[in-house]
């Protein structure tokens, strides 16, 4: 029997993958307007960056453990082997929820095949090693294997990304030591990463285009083998920038390709529209 690959919505890859790869998805959750909605099911980031640009304050919350029950339960009935890889536990708490979850699942069904994995990663970072993984359990590849190709691609994955808005980071407390990135003065933008699975600036660059060359200056800089590796970009409602970016990476690097695809409603809710970001391996491809 393939293992099951199972995800939750702030991987932010397209439907179109999520089907093709037969990955299970859960969703988080998005408040907006008093009522709850469920990410990548029952609404669409445009229409949580929308109301962003109005005003609003859109908020968040993890997996429901009720979801994680059913899921896991399901599973556990068919004798189906299965890994979860979760969104960044610095992040969420949707990973410490299904650990939880599985250990009571266990209880009534204690021949549970469940791996549950911290990718410590966000967006299609995270994304990428879920695809990765799915591709490998469609081809058959033992647990083992998916396990340890799993931690090669998240312990190597680089989140490179700017926002517009700082703001929007501050208010989830998604970026404590970014303050002093805060300034006064006009088109400064933010260049940020993922260390250890939290947000961490990386340095402030003055002008929109020059943000854009800069985070291909530090692609060249920190990655490996991109003509093996399929990228990634996510944007936050701003495809043109996004595409403007992949423009400059496939003049510099030639990859083998590009994943383009907006920031989900879970994310996008605390990073706000205008975000650009960029995901590569920053090792060998495998």
């Amino acid at each position: 029997m393939s293992v099951q690959i199972i995800a939750d919505s702030a991987c932010d890859l397209p439907d179109s993958l999520i089907h093709d790869y037969g990955i299970d998805r859960v969703s988080l959750t998005v408040h907006l307007d008093d009522k709850d909605y469920l990410d990548a099911k029952t609404i669409d980031s445009k229409e949580v960056y929308d109301a962003m640009r109005a005003g609003k304050a859109p908020k968040t919350s993890q997996v429901s453990p009720q979801a994680f029950k059913e899921l896991f339960e399901s599973y556990a009935k068919a004798g189906q082997p299965c890994v979860y890889l979760a969104f960044s536990s610095e992040l969420s708490g949707t990973y410490q929820t299904a650990v939880m979850m599985k250990q009571e699942v266990e209880e009534e069904y204690p021949d549970l095949n469940l791996h549950i994995v911290d990718t410590h990663c966000a967006s299609l970072g995270y994304g990428l090693v879920v695809l990765r993984a799915a591709q490998l359990a469609q081809e058959n590849a033992s647990l083992e294997d998916i396990m340890e190709m799993a931690a090669y691609h998240k312990d190597h994955m680089e989140h490179i990304f700017t926002v517009d808005d700082l703001e929007y980071l501050k208010r989830g407390g998604r970026v404590s030591k970014a303050a002093a990135f805060v300034g006064t003065m006009l088109k400064i933008k933010p260049l940020l990463h993922v260390e250890d699975g939290k947000l961490i600036p990386l340095e402030k660059i003055r002008g929109t285009k020059k943000v854009l060359s800069r985070m291909v200056e530090v692609m060249e800089e920190r990655a490996d083998d991109v003509s093996h590796q399929t990228i990634a970009i996510s944007h936050g409602d701003d495809l043109e920038r996004a595409e403007q970016l992949a423009a400059l990476i496939q003049e510099a690097f030639q990859p083998k390709d590009i994943l383009i695809n907006p920031v989900g409603s879970s994310i996008g809710a605390h990073s706000g529209p205008g975000t650009i970001a960029l995901f590569f391996l920053n090792a060998p491809y495998k």
